[in-house]
Formats: C-alpha cells, sequence, structure tokens
C-alpha cells in the first residue's frame, strides 16, 4: 500500500512523511479514523514508507525489496495482531494463525470493517476478541532485532475491542518499547480504548473521505459515473459500504424512488401493488438499502423546505426533484412519511413480510399527499 493509493487525505499523508524525513516518529501512534475510512490503509502506507529503501519526497519507491515484501504482508518485521474468533475454516488462538486470511483479507480492499473480517473467516456470529494471551505475547513478537527494515513495526486492528486485560497487557509494552520498534494503533472506536493508551499514542486524526474521494475511488474500479454519485451520497465517506453498495446496485435507486413517488401522489393502486410484488422478491440488505435512500431522500427535502438548502450533499440529478417534491407537500405531512419509512425500516429488520410492509408504506404515504 503506497499513500498514492489512498483517496484524498493530502494533509495527513504530508504529515506522516514529514515525521519520517525528519526523524520525529512516535514510538506509538493512533490512527483514529471512522468505520470505512481510510486508517488501515494509511497506517500501511506509513509503515511502507518508514522502510522503504529508496524512499521519495512524496512515497515509498514502492519497487524496492521491502516495499515488494509490504505489498504482500510479508515483510518480516511487520507484525499484525487483529481481532479473531473460533472458526471452522481455521484451528488457532492468535492472530499467526489466521496470517493468510489476514493477508487476502487486506489486499483485497484495505478498507474494511470488523463484521467483514468475522464473515471474512466464517466466525459464525461470534464475537472478535484480541485475547490477553496475543497482549502478553507482543514482546516476543519484538524482542528481536529487526531482520531488513531499520523499523519493528506491530500494526494492532481495531484494539478498541480489547478487554481490560488485553488492554493493560498492551499497556506496559506502550511504555517500556523494545528499541527501533513502532506502534500503529488503527481505530474506529477510539472512544472505547483506556485513556491511559490514548495518553501514551500519538493521535493521528483521519478524517472521513468525501463525496469526491469517494467517486474517484468508484470510478477506478469502473463504476458509472451516475451510480458512483448515489453511493458517494449514500455512504458517508466509509469505502466499505460503498464497495457494498456496488454489489447490491443493480439499477437506478433514483429513478425507483422518483417513479414511487410519482405512483404515490398519482394514487396508481395497480402500480403499487405490482411494486410490492418487485419489493418482496428483493433481499433484505436490497429492501433495507431502498428504504435507507428514501429516508435520505425525505430528510433532504425536508431541510429544503426549512430553506436550508446550501447543507444539502444530495446529487444534482436528484436535486431537482428534492426541490419540486418540496411544494408539492406540507412539512407536516413529510415528517410524516420520514416517521413511517422509518418504521418500515424496523419492520423489514424483524422479517415482517416485505410485501406487507410496503404495500402499507405506500398507500399510507399516498394518503400523506391527498392531506396536503
Amino acid at each position: 500500500m503506497l499513500f498514492k493509493d489512498i483517496p484524498g487525505l493530502e494533509n495527513i499523508k504530508s504529515t506522516l512523511r514529514r515525521s519520517v524525513q525528519t526523524s520525529h516518529l512516535a514510538h506509538a501512534q493512533l490512527f483514529d479514523g471512522a468505520a470505512g475510512g481510510g486508517g488501515l490503509a494509511m497506517a500501511l502506507a506509513f509503515a511502507t514508507y518508514i522502510n522503504c529503501e529508496n524512499r521519495g519526497l512524496d512515497d515509498a519507491c514502492g519497487s524496492c525489496a521491502s516495499c515488494v515484501k509490504m505489498n504482500k504482508l510479508i515483510h518480516p518485521d511487520m507484525h499484525f495482531i487483529f481481532p479473531i474468533a473460533s472458526s471452522k475454516k481455521i484451528e488457532g488462538k492468535t492472530s499467526e494463525a489466521f496470517m493468510a486470511y489476514w493477508r487476502s483479507f487486506v489486499l483485497e480492499n484495505p478498507y474494511r470493517v470488523l463484521p467483514e473480517w468475522l464473515d471474512y473467516i466464517n466466525a459464525e456470529n461470534k464475537q472478535g476478541n484480541i485475547s490477553v494471551e496475543e497482549a502478553r505475547g507482543i514482546l516476543r513478537k519484538l524482542s528481536v532485532k529487526s531482520y531488513e527494515g531499520e523499523y519493528k513495526i506491530l500494526l494492532i486492528w481495531k484494539p478498541d475491542i480489547m478487554n481490560a486485560s488485553s488492554s493493560n497487557a498492551i499497556l506496559k509494552i506502550l511504555e517500556e518499547p523494545p528499541y527501533k520498534t513502532l506502534f500503529l494503533l488503527v481505530s474506529d472506536q477510539s472512544d472505547r480504548l483506556l485513556t491511559t493508551i490514548i495518553s501514551r499514542a500519538q493521535r493521528v486524526a483521519i478524517p472521513a473521505f468525501s463525496d469526491e474521494d469517494v467517486k474517484h475511488f468508484l470510478r477506478s474500479k469502473s463504476v458509472s459515473d451516475q451510480i458512483a454519485n448515489q453511493i458517494a451520497y449514500l455512504c458517508d465517506g466509509n469505502l466499505s459500504e460503498a464497495m457494498q453498495l456496488v454489489k447490491e446496485t443493480e439499477d437506478d435507486r433514483s429513478e425507483w424512488f422518483i417513479e414511487w413517488m410519482r405512483s404515490c401522489y398519482k394514487s396508481d393502486i395497480s402500480f403499487l401493488v405490482k411494486a410490492a410484488d418487485l419489493f418482496d422478491a428483493m433481499n433484505k440488505e436490497k429492501q433495507k438499502g431502498l428504504l435507507d435512500y428514501a429516508l435520505r431522500l425525505f430528510r433532504d427535502m425536508l431541510v429544503w423546505s426549512h430553506g436550508a438548502g446550501e447543507l444539502l450533499r444530495v446529487p444534482q440529478e436528484e436535486l431537482t426533484f428534492v426541490q419540486n417534491f418540496s411544494k408539492a407537500v406540507n412539512l407536516v405531512a413529510l415528517e410524516s412519511m420520514i416517521q413511517e419509512v422509518n418504521v418500515a425500516f424496523i419492520h423489514i429488520e424483524r422479517n415482517v413480510r416485505a410485501k406487507m410492509v410496503f404495500l402499507d408504506l405506500s398507500l399510507t404515504i399516498a394518503r400523506f399527499f391527498q392531506r396536503r
């Protein structure tokens, strides 16, 4: 992973490069960002840059022996600790037993979240954990001299899920780190970390990706501009969610929503019944995705109706519809629509028959139009 592979976040990249170039490296750094953000990718790019044999001013060379090994996550001076859970795939109680899967998981996409990892190793709804035994074994991993690079580096992904015993074991090592050893902690829930750990690590705040960063990333994956715009609007800078939405987005949610609203406005019962049948045939995640999209647009309509259009992030292709729709329904009805979509979302999550939920929602929204 190189800095140039990460979309945006240029200020953070510049700060990290400068710390290496001036040899002002804190022995423990906390990459603190949002779920699905650039924390893990940035930590990997930073580690690559630190031990690069021919680093430039802007990035690691990407071609020296160190970079080649880092690109495959097999550098002997790069160590990882991450949550694990008992799995039918793998036997073992430490991260070492899961390393082959971890490498594949991260190399596929470094913008990942914990539930994805647990699904990847078939954890079967078990919670991930970093055990106290693994935390105590860190010193054993780092007690020898570095093999090739200037620094030994330990990256701990999701330290925020450690219990008190594991956290205290880590704390002792952070207080007296081995020579030429760096600790990179990557968290998307830093508020769950012990304050004593936070106080011993230099915090690197990783901002969420901007909409433009998300669009650039998706276009590099051959996603069309229209779909990229919609996903950037929906994912709020979470590239993990963005990639999930790419898999789910087989059609145009904007077109679906507009047609649905027009049919509700006209009280076209025949169309709404057919739409409910189509909705029923979708998988649950797609059903929830469509309702979430509707909810976001309704909220944007509410913002527009209150005269705060400058706050909207809605894509241009939806903006005209939001403006026109806001004129066609009053504020009370719009607030009621938001409430009804929220209730429908909860019912879908609780496995209520989707056809009944969607048809009831459609007929209710149709009545709100008639009351304006």
